[in-house]
Formats: structure tokens, sequence, C-alpha cells
């Protein structure tokens, strides 16, 4: 298996911390390692030429110096934001010029992943069955509370079970839900979060993308057949941004036929780290709630995420359910509930102080 990381998001809801120059996947949010280290030290059963990174060109140094074992000819560097369909269609036409057959896996360079051993479990079945099967396999994970930041699939039947794993035909894909909608899927079993932790053939998925997206196909074919060639910078920064800009659950998944695609449930203890509500719930102390970093002197807080990244002490007194987040150059003080909406917030911060995005 090849395994290809998005690593190029933006983790806006976790600004100040998450910031355009160093997104929230080149932070050291959970422990002393950054996000984008821990997904790749979960793939080190696969040796590190099989380990590819999709990314931004502004953080390709970045990249270098967090995963310096991964060849540089695994780097896929995108010239243009063109949202997930696109990066991973550009992954797998690299990837397929030299392994046209090979199984591909998609993972996020800003999860956290709590239960390794069954990550890796998941994902050598997801090959198994798509190498076998030729079917479009997704690792999803059982929803922990009434999210409305998430999509979910509705899972079929139970078509098959492999050393004790079950895997099941798909029913439906469900858009982002309001939050009384998701309290409903929260009691179903069938209903689990929508990972985007994809398996598939190389050639399967580019089939689709011919099938779907043909235009995005076309040019993905004219920059493989640059691959390797003086043209192929040129190629690739012309045809790129030239690809529709859209996600691979609008612009692939919502669109092939059900019965091509397996979902494989998994006990992950997954988070997307998106927002600091979500990172609290990660790192709580069990005793009073908190999670905190840096020099903090916290009196009677409980349920509340303090974070200091400057020479100066933070003081709390009598905080509950709060987020105080100290960069140096900015604070952040918010309720830990509002952190949700923190994108709203970046709206005005963009018309008023760009230089600290």
């Amino acid at each position: 298996m090849k395994a290809v990381i998005l690593a190029g998001g933006s983790g806006t809801r976790l600004w100040p911390l998450s910031r355009e120059k160093k997104p929230k996947q080149f932070q050291a949010l959970i422990s002393n390692k950054t996000l984008f280290q821990e997904t790749i030290d979960r793939l080190k059963f696969l040796k590190p030429e099989d380990i590819f990174i999709a990314l931004n060109e502004e953080h390709e140094n970045m990249v270098k110096k967090h995963a310096p074992h991964i060849p540089h000819e695994n780097l896929i560097i995108e010239p243009a934001l063109r949202d997930t369909a696109s990066c991973i269609g550009l992954a797998a036409t690299y990837i397929g010029k030299k392994y046209p057959d090979e199984v591909m896996g998609v993972m996020y360079a800003d999860h956290f992943i709590r239960h390794e051993a069954e990550f890796v479990k998941k994902l050598r079945i997801a090959e198994d069955v798509a190498r076998k099967n030729h079917t479009i396999n997704i690792i999803e994970v059982k929803a922990t509370s009434p999210s409305p930041h998430f999509g979910y699939v509705k899972t079929g039947k139970l078509l098959e079970t492999r050393d004790d794993v079950e895997i099941f035909a798909l029913e439906k894909f469900i858009e982002k839900p309001d939050e009384k909608t998701a309290e409903k899927l929260l009691m179903s079993y069938k209903y689990l979060w929508n990972t985007g932790y994809y398996v598939f053939r190389i050639d399967d998925i580019l089939g689709c993308f011919k099938k779907h997206l043909p235009d995005s196909f076309a040019r993905l074919q004219t920059i493989q057949k640059a691959i390797g060639t003086p043209k192929e910078k040129e190629v690739l920064k012309r045809e790129y941004p030239k690809l529709q800009k859209i996600s691979i659950d609008y612009g692939i998944m919502e669109k092939v036929d059900p019965a091509r695609v397996r979902i494989i449930p998994a006990d992950l203890g997954w988070s997307d780290i998106g927002n600091f509500e979500s990172l609290l719930t990660e790192l709580a102390g069990k005793k009073d709630g908190n999670a905190m970093k840096g020099k903090i002197l916290a009196l009677d807080t409980k349920n509340s995420l303090v974070y200091n990244f400057a020479d100066r002490l933070v003081v709390t007194l009598g905080l509950s359910d709060m987020i105080v987040v100290d960069t140096g150059d900015t604070t952040l003080i918010c309720p830990k509930k509002r952190s949700r909406d923190l994108k709203k917030l970046i709206e005005e911060i963009k018309k008023q102080y760009p230089e600290l995005l």
C-alpha cells in the first residue's frame, strides 16, 4: 500500500495557534510532537518510500523539517488550493505513473488517533478488500457526540467478516446535519462519522474521476504524461489550478454507485481536533477537566483550556468552561462553546488585523 497524507489544511478554528504559515498539523497540540509527526509515526509499518505527502508550496520546508526521512520525490506539491478531490486526484496521478494498480490509502495530517493498533488493523483489511474486490473502502468511526460539524454515513447490511472485522455496505452519505438531527443520528448504531479515510486501488479511483469529473481527469492525464520530463513543473502549474475546486465527497463519493463502496467501522479514539473544545475533550484532566500548557497559575479553574506560549505568566481565577490562548502577539479568550464559531471571528480579523493570520 501507498499512504498519502493530506497536509494542506489551514485549521482556522484553532486561531491564533493555527495560522497560514504554521497551521495546526505543524503544531504540538496533544504531545511534544506535532500532529503531522504523530501521523507519520502511525505509519511506521510502511517503508518511508511508501509514504507520500500532499502539501502546499509554502509548507515544503516545514514538511522536510518534521519528516526528513521521507524521500523528497514523495512530496506532492500543489501549486494551488483546489480542495480534496483535486488533491487526491493529483496524488493518485503521481503515484499511478509508477504503480497504476497499487492500493492507496488517504489520511490527514491534522487528525488525532488514540488507538493506533486498531487503525493499522483496519487499514490493512481495507487494503486487502480494495485489492481483491476493486471497491472503494472507508474506515469510519461511531459518533461520540451530536456534532453538526461532521458528515455521516448510514451503513447498509453486513456483507462479510474478515479476521473478526465487519464490513458493511453503504446505504447513503449524509451531509453535515443540524444539531437536532445529529442528536437523532447519535442514537442509532447505523450512523457513523465520515472520517475521510479512503482506501482504494489507484486505477479504480482514477476511473471514478474519468466518469464523474471528466474535465479534471483529462487535465490530470496531461499532468501525468509530463511527469519526469523537463516540462513537468510547467504543465503542473498550468493545468492544476484549472481542476474543479470540489471535495472528494461532493465530487466523487456522492456520485459513485453505493454498491462499489464498503464501510469498515473502527474504534480509533478519533478526533479531527476541529476546535479548542474538541482539543480540550482529548486532553482534559480527570480531576479538574482542564488542559494547560506553558507558564500558568490557575486557581479555582475548571473545565478550561489555557495555553500560554508567551514568556509572561498567565493567571486565571474562578474560570469555568473557558478557552484562553496566549501566543505572545495575540490573546484569545472565549467561552468553550463559542470556540466552534471562531471562523466568524476570522473574517473580522482579515479586515482589521490581516498580519495576524
